[in-house]
């Protein structure tokens, strides 16, 4: 049966969310989809490979957990873009801590798979171990296998070698489908042991295939369907979505789902939409504001599963990028490239709490319109428990001041320029109520004998709340910025706060007729993000104090926290009426207790030691590309006989068939050596290459330089269009006269293609070419002409790419270039002959240089420090380097193009606490000069904490 997206949530079929209110029935079970109650009260507790069995399902409102509703408030990362798997646990444990409850995951074909039938799972491929990790930090996991996963990867995620295979992907194409069955098998083979409704993982959502465009191909349904019927197969028992958030067996409804809310954006290679800037402009113009305005205008259209593209972003090492994105994949996200926290975190720190913990927000639906001058003004409410949710969006460009008419009163409300404020009335504080908030709320627990309320704000803004009180309450100001007044015709306690005058203001409010004393905390930015809940068997947590809290547990009186300091901080936490002493990443910390009902450290935690980076020196050369000589002996390269393809690009009449893909060579550079005779009537060469943004050509004729080709870079009008994934442009080189002898020549041709196409826009002149089957544009040399009369001399083409991928860095680690073959850019090879040479440096070469160097690190024990590297040169210099860390390639530095300069260098494959080998590989033409020029070692950010992390292996010669 065909599925198309139109009916995929009406469908009344098998699975999964038939798990939704009927308990755990297995594949096949009957479906019960949409809620025939609206359930109340507390959301589920956090997710755990517990073993035991667990309902999914939802209504119109959110998810329902085992009966329970869940606001789904996930951060997506992808751990292909993080090559060191001790870090995923960083991120994730930070991720969660950070008010997060999920993250999406999704996984690449193409770094799994280096050849038909071939598929790796171990070491920085390992699916198991990042499903555990993800389970350890309490985090539900949003699966997206693909196989088509976009991302700005090269083939949007599609394995090289499918380019050169029959078939027509992203459609129900018999061959096709073979090679996805065998993918998903292996994916879902994994998969099936993390399933949340099963006991063995968090992974409670499950995506069918991509995204696609307005124009929809024929057999797409049945191609969904398929991929439906193989997944469920495979016992894959959870809810299955698509990419525009419509679920299957939606039944009466389904609630509001963005699977890639925006959490940044991709910046393309010369960085026209940043302004050159990079991803501190992104991070600039996407920031904090905008994160708050975008998620509360989400939650103010219904939509209660978010998840954000990206949480942390990370970098496309290797051939990764697609063509259109240089290495970073910063994108501008709230955790940044190096894994520090951003002021983006700000917003998804308040409300992914909020969120979590105060289950008004769970069942929301629109309310009478509310006028506000100035403001665009959102009104919802929860009809079960009465509370009334405000989201007020300035999209002007001044600031707002107005009057919000709410729970009785005419509120005073201030918006920024371009930011969003949430006001709530009505709302429930465990058996209190608020009657009005002008500050945002931002979590409720019960902390052993009182109940804690965080409210947060801007810094300098004076907020309100209304507290109800049948009777005058005994009101303590714990700081004195706080007035209070009771307002007995009202039954009404009225409280105003200056936020963040004095840091976190307390009033803690009791004998009101309710007998648990309400302690009420405000907090500004910079505050609210030092206050971390946590949940234990024993009873809730609060910490206030350090940049981050990674841990915590409650062991007899004793809390055991763990995490991460930056700047000394002192430490209060609040908890069970037992708690009597704190430990701090496993050490005693002295405290004592406050009017509160908290301890409070009577002295702040160390911050971070100073880190002391290298200069990098005692760099040699070697200069490489013997491929140019006449004499290279190329009789192992594979012979150009093919006359068919099935790329979607023409085959060239006459011609034999130069598509790199189609010889087996899928990522980095790959050379081409054309044999013939008699060249004394050739005036010129025309070669035609394909490939992205930035795609390089060299050639030689008989060992000389014929010139240097390159793609262009896109301008601001052009820099957006994925159109522009694949360029096509054809070098007409000048042959020199002394060249034009008879005999034997050899026309040497070096071409980077810059990756395969993802997909997503018009590259080509049909559906096929420019959508499903992008990816199958050719890479590399397309044809070669000759000038000057006559039909040319007949070439007999060898091609040589990269050699047998590296089993443990995997396929997208090296390309063609002669020293990866030879493993120059590995540690433990033999560079003593080389050339000692010192930076910065000026050279006038067609082709490639090495350059390599060893430097030793000694960061402190007990220090996390993100280390980058970065290269500085005149701009008017065009050269591009490859960067080799242990052998790993980090990424691909443009220095005439940019916009980036600093590369992440993560620790795992960084020895922070030993030797490191760093090698560059130097393309350059002839017609200016090249670098390298400045190259140095830079701090990417540090903390006292941090994870262990193990050495990821990087073997050498």
């Amino acid at each position: 049966m065909a599925v198309s997206r139109r009916t995929f949530s009406a469908l009344a079929g098998t699975a999964a969310l038939g798990l939704a209110l009927g308990g755990s029935g297995g594949t096949g079970a009957s479906s019960a989809y949409a809620a025939r109650e609206s359930p109340a009260g507390p959301p589920p507790p956090e997710p755990s490979a517990d073993g035991r069995r667990h309902s999914v399902g939802f209504d119109r409102y959110s998810l329902l957990v085992d009966g329970r509703r869940l606001v789904l408030w996930s951060g997506e990362t992808h751990p292909f873009r993080l090559p060191s798997p001790s870090l995923w646990r960083d991120v994730l444990e930070k991720t969660r801590a950070h008010g997060y409850n999920a993250v999406g995951v999704r996984v690449a074909w193409n770094h799994h798979s280096p050849a038909p039938g071939t598929y790796d799972f171990t070491g920085v491929r390992d699916l198991d171990l990042f499903l555990r990790t993800a389970a350890d930090a309490g985090l539900y996991v949003l699966l997206r296998p693909g196989p088509h996963i976009g991302a700005d990867v090269d083939g949007g995620g599609l394995p090289g070698w499918l380019a050169a295979a029959e078939g027509s992907a992203r459609e129900a194409d018999p061959a096709y489908l073979a090679h996805v069955d065998e993918w998903l098998g292996r994916v879902n083979a994994i998969v099936s042991r993390h399933l949340f409704t099963r006991g063995g993982g968090t992974v409670l959502l499950y995506q069918l295939g991509d995204g696609y465009g307005p124009d929809e191909p024929a057999g797409r349904d049945a191609y969904l369907s398929h991929l439906r019927d193989k997944v469920r197969a495979d016992g894959i028992d959870v809810p299955l979505f698509q990419a525009d958030g419509s679920f299957e067996n939606a039944g009466a409804g389904a609630p509001g789902f963005v699977p890639d809310a925006v959490g940044g954006r991709p910046d393309p290679w010369g960085g026209a939409p940043s302004g050159g800037r990079g991803y501190a402009q992104v991070r600039r113009v996407r920031g904090a504001a905008a994160e708050r305005r975008d998620r509360l205008t989400d939650l103010a259209r219904g939509v209660t599963l978010h998840n954000t593209y990206l949480a942390f972003g990370g970098t496309s090492w290797g051939w990764l990028p697609a063509p259109d994105v240089y290495t970073s994949y910063d994108y501008g996200a709230a955790l940044d490239e190096g894994r520090q926290p951003t002021e983006k975190l700000t917003a998804a720190h308040q409300i992914g709490h909020m969120l979590r913990s105060i289950p008004d927000f769970a069942a929301l639906e629109r309310a009478a319109d509310v006028k506000v001058p100035g403001l665009t003004a959102y009104h919802l409410k929860n009809p079960a428990s009465g509370a009334h949710v405000h989201v007020l969006r300035n999209d002007g460009g001044k600031d707002v001041s107005a009057k919000l008419p709410a729970g009785g009163e005419r509120l005073p409300v201030t918006v920024p320029a371009g930011d969003a404020r949430l006001a709530v009335t009505g709302l429930r504080l465990g058996q209190r109520r608020l009657r009005f908030t002008t500050a945002q709320p931002m979590l409720f627990l019960s902390a052993g004998r009182q109940d804690v309320a965080v409210f947060c704000g801007a810094h300098g803004e004076m907020v309100r709340v209304g507290l109800e009180a049948r009777q005058e309450p005994l009101v303590t100001r714990l700081s004195p910025q706080a007035a209070y007044v009771y307002d007995d015709n009202r039954a009404l306690l009225r409280v105003t706060v200056p936020v963040g005058a004095g840091g976190l203001i307390g009033v803690r409010v009791e004998d009101d007729g309710i007998d648990r004393p309400l302690l009420m905390l405000f907090a500004d930015e910079k505050t609210s993000v030092r206050l971390w809940p946590r949940e234990t068997p024993q009873g809730a947590l609060l910490v206030c104090g350090p940049r981050l809290l990674r841990g915590a547990a409650l062991s007899g009186s004793t809390a055991e926290l763990t995490g991460d300091t930056v700047e000394a901080a002192r430490l209060e936490v609040w908890g069970p009426a037992a708690l009597a002493a704190v430990t701090w990443n496993g050490r005693p910390v002295r405290t004592i207790r406050t009017g509160s009902g908290s301890l409070r450290s009577t002295a702040a935690l160390p911050g971070v030691p100073k880190v002391e980076l290298p200069a990098l020196g005692g760099w040699r050369r070697r200069t490489e590309n013997p491929e140019s000589e006449p004499d290279f002996d190329d009789s192992t390269w594979r012979v150009a006989a093919k006359k068919s393809s099935y790329s979607t690009t023409a085959v060239p009449e006459g011609q034999p068939v130069l598509f790199a893909d189609d010889h087996g060579f899928h990522y980095g550079d790959v050379w081409y050596r054309g044999a013939f005779t008699d060249a004394t009537g050739i005036e010129s060469v025309s070669l035609t290459h394909r490939g992205g943004t930035q795609g390089l050509l060299m050639a030689w004729l008989d060992g000389e330089p014929l010139g240097t080709h390159r793609m262009p870079v896109p301008g601001q009008g052009a820099a957006g269009k994925e159109g522009k994934e694949t360029w096509t442009a054809t070098a007409v080189l000048p042959v020199r006269s002394r060249l034009r002898t008879g005999g034997r020549h050899v026309l040497s041709v070096l071409v980077r293609p810059m990756a395969h196409a993802q997909g997503g826009g018009p590259a080509g002149d049909s559906y096929e070419d420019t959508y499903g089957n992008a990816y199958k544009a050719a890479r590399g040399l397309t044809s070669v002409t000759f000038g000057g009369g006559g039909a040319g001399p007949e070439v007999r083409w060898r091609v040589q790419g990269q050699g047998v991928p590296d089993p443990v860095r995997g396929p997208l680690n090296n390309g063609g270039l002669y020293g990866e073959r030879e493993g120059w850019h590995l540690p433990g090879f033999a560079d003593g002959d080389w050339e000692p040479v010192s930076f910065p440096r000026t050279e006038w070469r067609q082709g490639v240089i090495w350059y390599r160097t060893a430097f030793r690190l000694a960061v402190p024990e007990g220090v996390d420090a993100s280390v980058g590297l970065t290269l500085e040169d005149d701009p008017e210099r065009a050269y591009r380097a490859q960067i080799f860390l242990n052998g790993w390639n980090m990424g691909q530095y443009v220095n005439d193009v940019g916009p980036q300069h600093t590369f992440a260098l993560p620790d795992g494959i960084l020895r922070s606490r030993g030797a490191n080998t760093l090698a560059l590989a130097v393309l350059s033409g002839d017609t200016s000069a090249a670098g390298p020029g400045r190259v140095r070692l830079t701090l990417l950010g540090g903390a006292a904490g941090g994870v262990p992390v193990a050495p990821v292996s990087s073997p050498g010669r």
